[in-house]
């Protein structure tokens, strides 16, 4: 009996079809902030190069430049998480061990998204 069914009959309802797509769009959104604020952040930070720590808070702190660094760091965090669940979920194949991976990853790259935006902003508002 089983040769009679095709192949797409074997594979309806396995998968992550629905799932798939909205992380690929997201991590394509992701890349392409970056692609536009990463050359924004590396003109900002040849900018400050040779200033000092005075001239460097005095430029975090102007508006633009605080709104662009948090986009930045967001954009940073939230592309480095969806990278590397890609890379847990193609090579670790221990259930356990992935779900621990997924949750260590995801907890560092939104705590390590809150500090660094706190700490833009208390540069921003401080100045």
């Amino acid at each position: 009996m089983s040769r009679y069914r095709t192949p797409l009959k074997n594979v309806r309802g396995l998968g992550a079809a629905k799932a798939g797509t909205e992380h690929f769009v997201h991590q394509r959104l992701t890349a392409t902030a970056l692609a536009f604020l990463s050359l924004w952040f590396v003109y900002f930070v040849v900018s400050l190069a040779g200033s000092d720590y005075l001239a460097a808070t005095e430029a975090v702190s102007k508006p633009w430049n605080a709104v662009l660094l948090v986009g930045f760091l967001v954009a940073m965090f939230w592309h480095a998480q969806l990278g590397l669940q890609v890379v847990l979920e193609d090579y670790v194949h221990n259930s356990l061990l992935a779900l621990a991976l997924q949750v260590s990853v995801k907890f560092i790259a939104v705590l390590g998204a809150i500090v660094s935006i706190f700490a833009v902003a208390r540069i921003a508002l401080a100045g």
